[in-house]
């Protein structure tokens, strides 16, 4: 389906600056507006701009910008809205009305029903066939819209996750990917275009379509490749390791390197590995997905676990004593074990939240699995048991997200051949590893400053990548 936002030319140029900054937008909607029906195809969203009626001539519209509807809310008695979440410009001018106009390709029953969803000053909804129609017309006629079209349709209309163990390892892949653009304040949109690779094999990155480059950013000074091309170079040469590897950057010079790297067939790999680098204070913070039933969201404590948290312990201890305020830390915790677990009855349109769990330091791991809290439920039971209802305390994903970005968990003092040791070892024992790097020219104080501001953030970036090049079959 299509969701119509009409503006006047007036109220366009008014809002353009803001758009262009927050390059989202939440707008009332009527609650008598009835979209059950349209409900058949992705929730695009077309913001059109419209000149002031002449007297004997027709409308005259345009197409200014376009994006997807992230989520609906209530506002008040009379309204509803919508959040377009992202919401990017066309950066060419698109006709819609007069001899040049798209909707000439129209057949005349959908150019009427588009016509009456774009009242001006409203938010009308037309069925997924006009939006078809459109979209045939925008790629014939402005074949440049192309991949904006492709990165936008992606994240509208997402596959929906199985219960194959592809699906799963990719979800949790997908997950480690959000939470590292979280935790490094890059839009959650930048790595969420994706489509399933060709090979069960690969990783969740090798799948994702990058945004087309933000016309802002081309003549921005950006250095070729970064660290980790060279840091993991020998990954992107062979066949047996898949190695992809994006590169972010925004308009102040930050840089946040997303390496995913999978070794292993799928069906033997051990799970999936999170690590955040901040360069600029050396320290890392590391995360084990475990996936726990959805009803039960609890796991048993196996001899397997207990093996990777006596790893995590050895991890940890790559850390030095803090020597300066900057490197001080709550505690000398830096490995977390993320229960995870994804609702069965999951929305095919993309959640803009990570996947809900509970991230438990490792030293109350083991504080919880000495305790009789995590005890088996029948009488007698030696079997131990993790989850919400043995752990009445847990740090969600929001908290862990915060404390991360103050840099006030992780370690302390750790060198890159350290990190590039640490993710090679987890690759070789089996383990899916999505790694972030982030590098800048920030000062603590102007880090947590950016981190504090709750005001509107300049949301444009330049993606590129990496990717290697499939197996030979």
């Amino acid at each position: 389906m299509a969701f119509i936002v009409t503006l006047s030319s007036n109220e366009l140029d008014a809002n353009q600056g803001k758009f262009r900054i927050e390059q989202r937008l939440t707008k009332s909607r009527p609650k008598s507006l009835n979209i059950d029906a349209a409900l058949d195809g992705p929730p695009i969203v077309l913001l059109i701009g419209e000149a002031p009626a002449q007297s004997g001539r027709d409308r005259s519209r345009w197409l200014a910008w376009i994006g997807i509807v992230a989520r609906h809310g209530t506002v008040g008695a009379v309204d509803k809205s919508i959040t377009v979440d992202p919401l990017r410009e066309c950066l060419e001018t698109v006709p819609l009305d007069g001899l040049d106009g798209i909707l000439n390709d129209v057949p005349a029953p959908l150019r009427q029903e588009f016509d009456r969803a774009s009242l001006l000053g409203t938010v009308g909804a037309c069925s997924n066939a006009v939006w078809q129609s459109l979209e045939g017309a925008l790629r014939a006629r402005w074949p440049g819209l192309g991949p904006l079209l492709d990165w936008l349709i992606a994240q509208a209309d997402p596959p929906v996750f199985g219960n194959s163990p592809a699906d799963q390892s990719w979800q949790e892949q997908r997950d480690a990917t959000g939470s590292l653009l979280r935790i490094a304040d890059f839009p959650l949109s930048a790595l969420a275009a994706w489509q399933r690779p060709q090979s069960a094999d690969a990783p969740y990155t090798a799948g994702l379509i990058p945004q087309p480059v933000e016309h802002s950013l081309i003549d921005y000074d950006v250095r070729v490749a970064g660290e980790a091309f060279g840091m993991f170079s020998e990954w992107q040469q062979g066949n047996t390791v898949r190695c992809d590897i994006h590169v972010l950057h925004d308009a102040s010079g930050r840089r946040l390197e997303v390496v995913n790297v999978n070794a292993t067939p799928v069906e033997s790999r051990l799970g999936t590995d999170m690590l955040y680098y901040h360069e600029p204070t050396k320290s890392f913070v590391f995360v084990q997905y475990k996936r726990i039933d959805p009803d039960t969201r609890s796991i048993y404590v196996d001899a397997r676990l207990r093996s990777q948290l006596d790893r995590l312990e050895e991890t940890a201890k790559m850390s030095s004593p803090p020597a300066q305020p900057s490197e001080w830390r709550l505690g000398n915790d830096p490995c977390f074990v993320k229960l995870a677990y994804w609702p069965q009855s999951a929305e095919r349109r993309p959640t803009q939240g990570l996947a809900p769990g509970m991230y438990l330091p490792v030293s109350y791991i083991r504080l919880l699995l000495d305790d009789d809290c995590t005890r088996g439920k029948r009488a007698g039971s030696t079997a131990r048991m993790l989850g919400y209802d043995q752990v009445e305390r847990h740090l969600t994903g929001t908290q862990f997200i915060d404390l991360v970005k103050h840099g006030l968990t992780g370690t302390v003092g750790t060198t890159r051949e350290q990190l590039h040791a640490l993710v090679k070892q987890r690759v070789d024992a089996g383990h899916s590893v999505v790694l972030a790097t982030e590098s800048s020219d920030e000062s603590v104080r102007t880090r947590q400053a950016r981190t504090r501001d709750r005001g509107a953030k300049r949301r444009t970036y330049l993606h590129r990548t990496h990717k290697q090049n499939p197996p030979n079959s």
